[in-house]
């Protein structure tokens, strides 16, 4: 079967996800793809672009799968007469309805609205996570309730009845060739890191506040300072920087994923404070690095953990800072070995059949 993967956003976590379906898929899969940037304008006009190349190259796949970053209905109506009745899968990492928006963008339901008409005009719809799918179906009744009439909450039920979940594949197996040898030192100070975008959505003032408690309080630790930042270096991070001072051993994204894996090896603790995250992909690969994570018991974080471990791992509220505090204190110990089995379940090489198998269930 020959699978043509859209993805108007080629970086990030949307190119690890693209090249990884293709590298570990049993199917012909081929990429066609835009770079990643101006975000707005591949949801708007990526399909138009997208739709010249696909016929000026002349493929002809078997089915397509896209993500949610195109406009699906513009795109079948811009190729309905080159492709046909080829099916449409639509894969969605995020969706506009449910993702925080900040001060610059005051964009309204304009990109959640293209998810859900790309929901529409799919022949089906993956969600990376149970989460993700069922927020968006608790939100959508909402943004429809916004408009004047013929609200036709009814379909609703259509995206329902056509769309499942389908987790994020990571290649975390990757990761095995940097584990270290040896056991780490008794006497090492422990390591923190934080590995999401520098962005608002992601909360970093919480895990920085903590930290300066901890600071003040005389407790050993040091801090990885890690992940995307797309504009300038955000005042609190710099605060940050300056405030923990030696304690800070990695500020900024690291490129080469050499550098990563062997940091997440060398960290003791991940934490997130963030209040979005769709399915949680840096968490995991932590976790497969056998970080012990610490995680607000909210958006997807409960379904990366087993559910025994979730009073250890998992804080309500502003309860991080006596939990990590507990943790670095050595009150509180972690099965990392069983947390790293628990997130093996998302490598590529246990997912890509499943990717498979159900693109091969939509094809009949």
């Amino acid at each position: 079967m020959q699978v043509l993967l859209i993805e108007p956003y080629y970086g990030g976590s949307h190119r690890a996800w693209a090249d990884g379906y293709k590298n570990h898929s049993a199917h012909d899969v081929i990429l066609l793809t835009l770079p990643a940037q101006f975000w707005k304008w591949r949801m708007q006009g990526g399909a138009i672009s997208l739709s010249r190349m696909i016929q000026e190259q002349q493929i002809q796949p078997d089915i397509i799968l896209a993500s949610g970053m195109m406009n699906v209905a513009t795109f079948k109506a811009l190729t309905a007469e080159y492709l046909g009745n080829i099916p449409i899968a639509t894969y969605f990492h995020e969706t506009q309805l449910t993702y925080p928006q900040n001060r610059r963008q005051r964009h309204g339901w304009r990109y959640g609205f293209i998810n859900y008409v790309s929901m529409l005009a799919s022949d089906w719809s993956f969600f990376n996570s149970l989460y993700h799918r069922d927020i968006f179906l608790k939100t959508a009744p909402n943004m429809l309730k916004h408009f004047g009439d013929y609200n036709e909450l009814s379909s609703i039920d259509h995206v329902r009845h056509t769309s499942s979940v389908l987790p994020l594949g990571l290649d975390l197996s990757r990761f095995d060739v940097f584990k270290p040898t040896q056991p780490p030192s008794q006497t090492k100070t422990p390591l923190i890191i934080w590995n999401h975008r520098w962005e608002a959505d992601k909360n970093p003032s919480v895990f920085f506040k903590t930290l300066y408690k901890l600071a003040d309080d005389g407790i050993a630790f040091e801090v990885a300072i890690t992940g995307e930042n797309f504009r300038q270096v955000p005042e609190e991070f710099e605060q940050a920087r300056k405030m923990l001072g030696k304690r800070v051993v990695q500020f900024g994204y690291l490129p080469s994923f050499d550098d990563y894996a062997q940091l997440l090896w060398e960290a003791d603790y991940v934490i997130s404070t963030s209040y979005q995250d769709f399915f949680g992909g840096s968490i995991a690969e932590a976790i497969y690095c056998q970080c012990t994570p610490l995680l607000p018991k909210r958006v997807n974080y409960p379904n990366l953990i087993p559910a025994d471990a979730q009073d250890t791992c998992l804080f309500k509220g502003n309860s991080l800072h006596p939990k990590l505090e507990h943790h670095l204190t050595n009150e509180l110990k972690v099965d990392t070995q069983r947390l790293r089995e628990y997130v093996s379940q998302f490598d590529w090489q246990i997912l890509a059949p499943h990717y498979d198998a159900e693109l091969e269930r939509l094809l009949r």
